[in-house]
């Protein structure tokens, strides 16, 4: 149904940019105009409102909200070690579906409108279930098909590539060369390409780990790194002048000791830079924690200055460039799909403001959340509690034993 969100504050961010009193038409779940008195038979008023771009989460592991908190206190180590290897014979296909399912409600309730979903799928039922848990939320998602320490088999990965549709892209979560061999790299990206999926890695701080992937025409734009905070700049470089995308968790890497803040290097670079939370397990899953945690954390590294404009881009358009996805999502450009924040703007912690950018990026929280549109359709509210609690008391019993 068309739609025009009326006489709001509306903050784009292809650039960044304030118009106070505007009007964001939506038709056939795309943004059609953005400007004054635009005339449609449907009206939300938004006065008092902030109306801005579905934020874009660049990196998280959606189902391990039946493990909130649990690794809290823990560092990389412990939480391969205690979680996510100890989880991989107790994780059923229905774990990964309600994990997916609640993980998503979850993003949506805090405005994030799409999410990379780096899956731990064991075999195509697992990518099926958690297909499924995304589909049914009515989220954005990149279904980073894979596992995080081991290779999927080929015939899975091409089944699963055959999931995509709809809000639904498919790509190949590939172990790379940080947990890999380059044979077994060479390998899967090749396959990935056949397939025309993008390719999403965890990187880690590994010598010329990007040279290499240079060196044997691997490294293109159609690749997303994630962390990476023990790269060099040299290596950061070659990322940059590949055009593919980094995703880094301010949070999630500060409190598990990932290595230095990242976010001033990446930016002195040009390394295209989208966040992400990450995952639940240990850290908030809200944008709005992520935010604030790239501001705060980017003081105690190097490179160039940090702005609050800044954040809220890598929150966005350039989150979804970092996935390959800034043609379809990110900005409200004409054309673009119609995912949508609206923000109460008379809410306590946000009324008196001087700047709205800053204050989205410092001051705005989940709760100020009002409404969420993606591809124009209205997000809804699911009773998941239940479910969850039931499926998160079967995993942690099996894990506690082991902690």
């Amino acid at each position: 149904m068309d739609f025009v969100l009326r006489n709001a504050l509306v903050i784009d961010t292809d650039p960044v940019v304030v118009r106070p009193g505007t009007d964001v038409l939506v038709s056939d779940g795309r943004i059609t105009a953005v400007g004054k008195d635009l005339v449609v038979d449907r009206v939300i008023d938004c006065t008092d409102r902030i109306v801005l771009p579905g934020f874009v989460d660049t990196h998280r592991h959606l189902w391990q909200v039946l493990l909130r908190s649990f690794t809290a206190d823990m560092s990389l180590g412990e939480y391969l070690e205690k979680l996510l290897r100890p989880v991989q014979p107790v994780l059923t296909p229905e774990h990964l579906r309600i994990g997916n399912l609640a993980g998503a409600l979850e993003c949506l309730a805090s405005g994030i409108t799409t999410v990379q979903d780096f899956s731990h799928s064991p075999s195509f039922a697992y990518a099926e279930a958690g297909v499924e848990g995304l589909r049914s939320s009515g989220v954005r998602a990149q279904f980073g098909y894979g596992q995080p320490l081991t290779r999927s088999s080929v015939d899975d990965v091409r089944r699963a590539a055959g999931l995509a549709g709809g809000l639904i892209d498919v790509v190949l979560a590939a172990p790379g060369p940080s947990f890999g061999g380059m044979a077994e790299v060479e390998e899967d990206w090749a396959l990935a390409r056949s397939l025309g999926q993008r390719v999403v890695t965890h990187i880690g701080g590994d010598a010329n780990s990007i040279s290499a992937l240079r060196d044997r025409g691997l490294l293109d734009a159609n690749m997303t790194f994630v962390h990476g905070n023990g790269l060099s700049d040299d290596e950061l470089k070659l990322i940059a002048e590949a055009g593919a995308g980094v995703s880094i968790a301010p949070a999630l890497e500060a409190r598990m000791g990932h290595g230095a803040p990242m976010v001033r290097r990446t930016r002195s670079l040009g390394v295209l830079t989208g966040l992400a939370s990450d995952t639940v397990a240990a850290v908030a899953g809200d944008m709005f924690s992520t935010m604030r945690a790239t501001l705060l954390t980017a003081q105690f590294s190097e490179g160039v200055h940090v702005t609050p404009a800044d954040v809220l881009r890598m929150a966005t358009i350039e989150g979804a460039a970092a996935l390959g996805m800034a043609d379809r999502v990110g900005s409200l450009g004409v054309g673009k799909h119609a995912d949508l924040v609206v923000l109460r703007a008379d809410d306590i912690n946000l009324v008196g403001t001087a700047d709205p950018v800053a204050a989205v990026v410092t001051a705005a929280h989940p709760g100020n959340v009002e409404r969420v549109f993606v591809g124009g359709v209205e997000a809804g509210r699911q009773d998941v509690a239940a479910a969850v609690k039931e499926a998160a008391a079967s995993l942690v019993n099996a894990l506690s034993p082991l902690c």
